[in-house]
Order: structure tokens, then C-alpha cells, then sequence
């Protein structure tokens, strides 16, 4: 009995899903209340498993035999990494519920839907993390796909938000398209799709095949962890509830990409990533990262600015992959989850004091209006800009020092990008938090309820502590992870100057929040950065635009020529032609019974002359 225990953390949740939905639809406190329980329970049994008060072994079920005794399974590998990785997800899933109670207080929207949603969410990555091989990772996957679908359309009533929801349906289709290729290339490759049965079996494959089949997983990590070109959803997602946001972009979905990619490093082994996959995925990282932190610069509403950021912040990690520097990937992604979800989190309880208002010109002096709020989102700022002492300046350091040793070129992309990041978050809270107020909802803010501070308190505190090694090294979802602390050398002080650079540009610009408009706001520069640099409007209107454009046109000549026009209309005047000309036959004219003697006459003449 207890061999299944682990299988909890997925029927545990998907069954309060189908509770809520079909049995307490018209009852929202009480769907509320079983889903918060439902990840507590789960939280509770991940703190239980990794102390060793519960099992880890789970029984393996055999689904659907293929060939060459090859099998799909349903099974769960629940070792150090995939616990280590779900202490993450279900401690902000655990938040992000709590959260929500106080959020979504009011809503006339159908919170036993909502409350479902995020129970099949945190089934969907339970499923991605603890799966045993590469066939229940995709069917996790999709299901992953479908609940981002269903929250982040919550509110469908408004257009954005149906139109948010297709736009991260559709675009992540494309990835798990690459993703579905590559499974079947492991399998044709490596005679496996579980992972504890991958160890040592690329060195007999071919490069090009290795190189094929990483490069096509890799697609399904561009997909859900939104990397250049298929990051376009990301920032859209935002129109959801905030505290869908902070799920998504914290530790969850787009962060699913980057550990399944660690996942196979450690599975197959460093000799099935070869040099040229490692190349397209670090390039990939760094100029994701680049233009995420550009745009963010001249982001007005709150929550795209920190979108962006997350964008920026999957950049670091997937460079790092690249890198294959898996562990400082996985040590930023711990790190991250924690600020980036107090970020989120932070800013939804700001703009539900502010009447919900998220563009960050109509605030201003927030810091006297919501003084525990606000330090709490500092307190998130400082880690995301890698302040020292803060959790992302240890882990922010563990990649440029990867980056140092391995690819210069990825080195001083990430430095510009640590620059970056502190001008646009330092210009967030100049605007927000100084000054003084610009809005009808500022005038009237104040600190939120309990059910939403005590969340903002507990992932300060871990913005502040988890990156140091005593708890790093318990508790980062990587095997064997050893934190290093930082060295005084070329990584410490390119970050250094990053953040002085940043903090002095953002003080110059902005002064201390007395101004009514955005100085740099007019410009080409500024107008291209606001409009995504015109990616979204390429794709909209060239990519989606021309190429409906050429369907429709062909579509339209197979209806209209081939189809209407040559064998509807063109049988119906066959037959038609053919009617008339028995009927001018047989019209009692003695001149054309004339002709069609003479013609008889004439093929029988032909006829006997050539067969005789």
C-alpha cells in the first residue's frame, strides 16, 4: 500500500479537480477550501518524502506495448532531483492558493472553475516532474497546455483574455510539435524511453542523431518555456488572474522546459548533447534573454514588466543549459521561483489596493500607503538584480561564472542582461513607490488581508535566505548540488558594475519619482521596444496574415476551379453537351442522319481496312 504512496501527488489533485467541477460548481468556498488543502497535502507529503518519513519507491505500471520489447509505462521516479523540484512546485502552488482566497474575494467570475483549474495545474506539473519517462512527460505536457488554457482565460468574457488564452494554446503547439519528434527519435535511437534506462546509450548513435534529437526536445522547452521565436504568449498570459501569473512564470509551467532538458543531461549523459545542440540551445538563452530585458525597459503595466523579466530570467537558465552548467540552471530556477513569485504576487496585491489599476503611472508614494507590501516587493526587486546577499546574486553568479569559463560571448550577455534588469525593476519601484500619488486608486491604497501578506512574508524570507549554501544544498532541485558562494574575479566584478550601472541609470532618468511621464517615451527606440520590437505585429500580420492568406487562396482555387469547376460543373456539362447532341441526332433532320451514316460509314471503312 505504501509503494503507491508517491502516486498521491497526482490523483490527489486531479480528483479535487473533478470534485470541484462537477459537485461544487455553485459551492466556490467550499471548492476553494478542498483545492488549498489538496496542495497543502501535497506540500506536507514532499517535506514528508524528503525527510524520510514516507516512501519514495512507487510501483510502475506497463500501459501499451510497442515493439522490440519496447513498452510505454506509467510509472514515477521520485528521486532527489524530482522531490527537491516538487518541494518547489507545491510550495508556491501552496501560496499561490492561499493568495487566492484574498485575490479572487468578490469575484463574480466561477471560482469553483478556478479553483479546478489550479488543481489540474498542479496535477499537470506533478505529472511533468515525477514522471519516469519521456511518454508520461508529454502526456503531462499537453495537460499543462490545457490548464494555462483554462486559467489564463478565466475572465473570457474579455476579449484579451480569450485571445491570451489561444495565443500561449496555439504557439506552445508548435513546440510540442518539435517535442513529439524528438520522443520518437529517442526511441529510435536510444531503444528507451525511460530514463533510468538512458545512461550510456548515446555513445553508439551518431552525432547528426544526437544533435537531431536534442535540438527537437529543445523545441518543447522554446514552447513552454518561452523562448525566442515562440515567446510571443508569455506576456499575453498576464491576462489572467495574478495569481495565475505567479504560477505560470514562478516555478511552474515555463519553468517545466528547463528541468526536462536538465533531466536528460543527467539521464543520457553529457556525450548525448553535443557541441552543436549546446551551441543552438545557449544562443537561443542569451538572445531570448537580451531582447525580454530590452522590452521590459519601456513596459508601463506592472505585470508585463515582470513578464518580461521572467522571459529574461528562462533566458539565464536555458544559457546555462547550454553551457551544460545544469546544476547553476537549476540553482537559479530554485532561486527564481521564490522572488519571481513574491514579485507576482506582490504586484497583484497592489493593484487590488489600487482598485486594479496595474499601469504604473497612475501610482506613485505606495510606500507610505502599503508599507509591508512594498518592502516585500523591494525585497523580491533586490534578489531579481542581484544584490549581494540576496538569493539571485549567488545564483545569478553561478551562471556568469559558467558563462566566464565556457563562451565569452554568453559572459557579456549576461552582464548586459543583470544591467538591464536592474534599470527596469529599479524604474518600477521609483515610479510606483516614490512620488506622489497619480491616481484615484493610489490616493486610496492600503496594505491588503492577512490571507495575502502572510504569502508575500514567507517567499521574502526565502528571496533572502535560499540562496545561501545551508540551505541550498538541502533543498536546490539538482543531484548532489553544492553551493560555491561567489569568487572575486572577471564574473563578480562585471556583475558588480551591472547593477551600479543599472541603479545610476535609473536614478538619472527617473530622479526619485517626482516625474508625471516617462522621459524616454516618443522616441523610435522607445515605440519599437513598446511594441515588442514589432515581433508580435510580424508574426500577426506576415507569418499568420500571409500565410491564411496563401491557404485561402489556394483553398479557393481547389474550390473553385477544380472542385465547382471542373467536376461539379464541368461533369453536369458534359453530360448536358452530350444530351443535346443525341438530341440534334434524333431531331428528324435528314441532314444530320446523313452525316452520322456517313460517318459510320466511314469508321467501319477504317475499321475493316486496318484489321484486314
Amino acid at each position: 500500500m505504501t509503494a503507491n504512496l508517491p502516486w498521491l501527488f497526482l490523483l490527489l489533485p486531479l480528483s479535487i479537480a473533478a470534485i470541484n467541477w462537477f459537485f461544487f460548481s455553485k459551492k466556490p468556498g467550499m471548492a476553494a477550501a478542498l483545492s488549498t488543502v489538496s496542495a497543502l497535502s501535497t506540500l506536507a507529503l514532499c517535506i514528508g518524502m524528503l525527510m524520510g518519513c514516507c516512501p519514495t519507491e512507487s510501483v510502475s505500471y506497463n500501459w501499451l506495448p510497442m515493439f522490440n520489447g519496447i513498452s510505454l509505462n506509467v510509472g514515477i521516479l521520485a528521486d532527489d532531483m524530482a522531490l527537491r523540484m516538487m518541494l518547489v512546485v507545491t510550495s508556491i502552488g501552496s501560496l499561490v492558493h492561499i493568495f487566492s482566497l484574498g485575490y479572487m474575494k468578490g469575484d463574480t467570475s466561477n471560482l469553483s472553475r478556478y479553483f479546478a483549474g489550479l488543481s489540474i495545474f498542479m496535477f499537470s506539473m506533478s505529472c511533468i516532474v515525477l514522471s519516469s519517462n519521456l511518454a508520461m512527460t508529454f502526456i503531462g505536457w499537453e495537460m499543462v497546455g490545457l490548464s494555462s488554457y483554462l486559467l489564463i482565460g478565466h475572465w473570457f468574457n474579455k476579449d484579451s483574455a480569450a485571445e491570451a488564452a489561444k495565443k500561449a494554446f496555439i504557439t506552445n503547439r508548435v513546440g510540442d510539435f518539435g517535442f513529439l519528434i524528438g520522443i520518437v527519435l529517442v526511441v529510435s535511437a536510444f531503444g528507451t524511453l525511460e530514463f533510468a534506462e538512458m545512461s550510456g546509450r548515446a555513445a553508439g548513435i551518431a552525432p547528426a542523431i544526437l544533435t537531431t534529437t536534442i535540438i527537437c526536445l529543445f523545441c518543447g522547452a522554446v514552447g513552454k518555456s518561452a523562448q525566442f521565436p515562440l515567446h510571443v504568449w508569455l506576456p499575453d498570459a498576464m491576462e489572467g488572474p495574478t495569481p495565475v501569473s505567479a504560477l505560470i512564470h514562478a516555478a511552474t509551467m515555463v519553468a517545466a522546459g528547463v528541468y526536462m532538458l536538465v533531466r536528460l543531461q543527467v539521464s543520457m549523459g553529457a556525450e548525448a548533447f553535443t557541441p552543436t545542440a549546446c551551441q543552438v540551445i545557449s544562443i537561443i538563452g542569451a538572445i531570448t534573454a537580451l531582447l525580454a530585458a530590452l522590452m521590459a525597459t519601456q513596459q508601463d503595466d506592472i505585470k508585463r514588466v515582470l513578464a518580461y523579466s521572467t522571459l529574461s530570467q528562462l533566458g539565464y537558465m536555458v544559457m546555462a543549459v547550454g553551457l551544460m552548467a545544469g546544476e547553476a540552471a537549476m540553482f537559479h530556477l530554485y532561486t527564481h521561483a521564490w522572488f519571481k513569485a513574491l514579485l507576482f504576487l506582490g504586484a497583484g496585491a497592489i493593484i487590488v489596493a489600487c482598485h486594479h489599476e496595474q499601469d504604473i503611472w497612475k501610482m506613485g508614494n505606495l510606500k507610505k500607503r502599503m508599507p509591508i507590501t512594498v518592502s516585500c516587493f523591494c525585497i523580491g526587486t533586490l534578489a531579481l538584480i542581484a544584490m549581494p546577499g540576496f538569493a539571485g546574486f549567488f545564483s545569478k553568479e553561478s551562471i556568469l561564472m559558467a558563462a566566464w569559463d565556457k563562451s565569452p560571448f554568453c559572459f557579456w550577455i549576461g552582464a548586459s542582461v543583470a544591467a538591464l534588469t536592474t534599470f527596469y525593476m529599479l524604474r518600477v519601484c521609483i515610479i510606483a513607490f516614490l512620488g506622489k500619488e497619480r491616481g484615484h486608486g493610489a490616493e486610496h491604497a492600503k496594505d491588503v488581508s492577512p490571507s495575502m501578506l502572510i504569502p508575500l512574508i514567507l517567499l521574502s524570507i526565502m528571496a533572502v535566505i535560499s540562496g545561501y549554501g545551508i540551505v541550498a544544498n538541502q533543498l536546490v532541485p539538482f543531484n548532489g548540488f553544492e553551493a560555491g558562494g561567489f569568487h572575486i574575479g572577471v564574473p563578480f566584478y562585471a556583475g558588480t558594475a551591472a547593477l551600479i550601472l543599472g541603479a545610476i541609470a535609473a536614478f538619472a532618468i527617473y530622479g526619485f519619482g517626482g516625474k508625471q511621464k516617462d522621459p524616454l517615451a516618443g522616441n523610435c527606440i522607445s515605440k519599437a521596444l513598446r511594441n515588442r520590437l514589432y515581433i508580435d505585429a510580424f508574426y500577426d500580420k506576415v507569418l499568420i496574415g500571409g500565410i491564411q492568406y496563401v491557404i485561402s487562396e489556394v483553398i479557393d482555387f481547389i474550390d473553385g476551379f477544380l472542385i465547382r469547376g471542373i467536376i461539379v460543373q464541368g461533369f453536369a456539362y458534359g453530360v448536358s453537351s452530350f444530351g443535346k447532341l443525341l438530341c440534334w441526332m434524333q431531331g428528324s433532320s435528314l441532314r444530320a442522319y446523313g452525316i452520322v451514316m456517313a460517318l459510320g460509314a466511314i469508321i467501319v471503312i477504317f475499321i475493316m481496312a486496318f484489321t484486314f
